[in-house]
């Protein structure tokens, strides 16, 4: 007969398996997905290197779930903005501005969920990830369209060019702490994303 895990034993493997994710999030965001490597991201959960395998059958595992994870919950808090009641044009300038901000608040995560160089198998995510947030762009364009707030265009185009956009303008400032400040920033790039859309 198989050994079945206790329910004991199960929460105490998922909590040490959410430890090592969080670990290695902060990892991630302090030195890259390159020098998160898996003793380094053992040592930040206080456990052998070894353990880590008891959890994810490889780096690349772990680096995916810590992308999932991360991109999840930005992609997430977009939806939540620009599916909110009220006027497209609105939701689409907050949520920009909203996604932006967050960025920047938090820009070694960010730089490595945006840029950074990562193992092909984080590569791919970015890419699934970019058509989830083009969706969401794409969505309140078509809103906007209908309501006669935008004029008339190809929504899945312009959510494309929006999603570029917003990841090009914020690549350099998330790899560098010089450049225009917070605001300023924050407020060229919803502008040029207004103007993307067509917004009066």
């Amino acid at each position: 007969m198989a050994y079945r895990k206790t329910p004991a034993e199960v929460r105490r493997l998922e909590a040490a398996r959410e430890h090592l994710i969080a670990c290695a999030t902060s990892v991630v965001a302090e030195v890259g997905w390159s020098q998160a490597s898996v003793t380094a991201v053992a040592d930040a959960a206080g456990i052998a290197a070894g353990s880590v395998y008891q959890h994810f059958p490889s780096k690349a595992a772990l680096a995916v779930e810590v992308f999932r994870r991360a991109a999840g919950r930005e992609v997430e808090v977009l939806g939540e903005v620009l599916a909110a009641p009220g006027d497209p044009v609105d939701r689409l300038g907050r949520g920009i501005r909203v996604f932006a901000r967050r960025a920047l608040e938090n820009r070694g995560l960010a730089h490595a969920l945006l840029a950074a160089p990562a193992e092909p198998a984080v590569g791919a995510e970015r890419l699934d990830f970019r058509r989830r947030y083009r969706a969401l762009f794409a969505a309140v364009v078509r809103e906007g369209i209908a309501e006669g707030a935008l004029p008339e265009q190809d929504g899945e185009i312009t959510a494309a060019a929006l999603t570029g956009a917003v990841g090009e303008v914020l690549v350099d400032p998330l790899g560098s702490p010089g450049g225009p400040t917070t605001e300023a920033l924050l407020d060229e790039l919803t502008a040029l994303a207004l103007r993307c859309a067509g917004a009066p």
